[in-house]
């Protein structure tokens, strides 16, 4: 159990975990934190949050866990502001999408990366944001990955998961630099992919007349475009090596494709229309 658990960052991420963690009976205390007291009170009003501070460091005292699900170029301010303001005995862990700068980033803060920090990510959420959106069942048989170094505490790892398998999840451990470039690979590309490919065809022609003939395909494609454009910048940034080994290689394979029309080579295009088809079908399955 969590006697009192403080959430900095109450949008769809931070705002769903309270609500599976009070659904769950796993929390008597919810106490949240963000820049707009307007945001947090709405939070209080949709029974996500108890109470709520505009400062972390006045939002974490007495917690004995804190969970920080803010951007991460505003990381290293919130870390900073709860420094030395945490109880003993707390735990403290995250959402980032980018373990390597997530510790770095603690690291210059705390001097070290502290046996209380967990760092962690939960492979879960939709193309809307902030709490109205948030809900209990967003991590139900969803992955949390966990991402201990050297110095993290077993014992804080274990509340950790702990608390994300009472939200439904299930939780696995990665080495933060594999985590970095799979994730790359399987989410920041395709967001990076998906804004991108809005962003080139509305200044392609008339942007109107674009959505008004989208098909289902162009919808399901680029829904994740309707995602928060502040988190995805600040992931680009925060994991770009990865990232760019990884557009490189997308350049490269896009080329092909593109031989391929001008040569008006269909046993080529077949050939890769058919390789994707099988893998994805295959993780479908699975």
């Amino acid at each position: 159990m969590i006697e009192r658990l403080c959430i900095i960052g109450v949008g769809l991420i931070g705002g769903s975990l309270a609500r599976a963690l009070r659904a769950a009976g796993f929390c008597h205390e919810i106490v949240g934190a963000g820049r707009s007291a307007e945001h947090l009170q709405k939070a209080v009003e949709l029974g996500v949050i108890d109470r709520y501070e505009t400062d972390p460091a006045l939002a974490v005292a007495g917690a004995d866990m804190v969970f920080v699900a803010v951007p991460l170029g505003a990381m290293q301010s919130v870390f900073s502001a709860i420094k030395g303001r945490l109880a003993a005995g707390a735990v403290l862990t995250d959402a980032g999408s980018a373990k390597g700068s997530v510790l770095e980033t603690v690291h210059q803060v705390f001097g070290e990366v502290p046996g209380f920090f967990v760092p962690g990510h939960p492979i879960a959420g939709t193309e809307q944001s902030g709490v109205e959106a948030s809900f209990a069942g967003l991590y139900k048989n969803r992955r949390v990955i966990l991402t201990p170094v050297e110095s993290t505490d077993a014992q804080a790892a274990g509340r950790v998961r702990a608390m994300w398998e009472a939200a439904g999840a299930e939780v696995v451990e990665m080495d933060p630099v594999h985590h970095d470039a799979v994730l790359a690979a399987t989410s920041h590309l395709p967001h990076l992919l998906a804004f991108t490919l809005v962003d080139s065809l509305v200044r392609l022609a008339d942007q109107q007349e674009l959505f008004e003939y989208a098909a289902g395909g162009f919808r399901d494609f680029t829904r994740i475009a309707s995602s928060d454009p502040v988190m995805w910048r600040d992931i680009c940034l925060a994991n770009h090596d990865a990232i760019e080994l990884l557009i490189e290689h997308f350049i490269s394979d896009l080329e092909s494709v593109n031989q391929a029309v001008q040569a008006r080579d269909g046993d080529r295009l077949l050939e890769i229309f058919t390789n994707a088809k099988r893998a994805r079908d295959g993780f479908i399955e699975k």
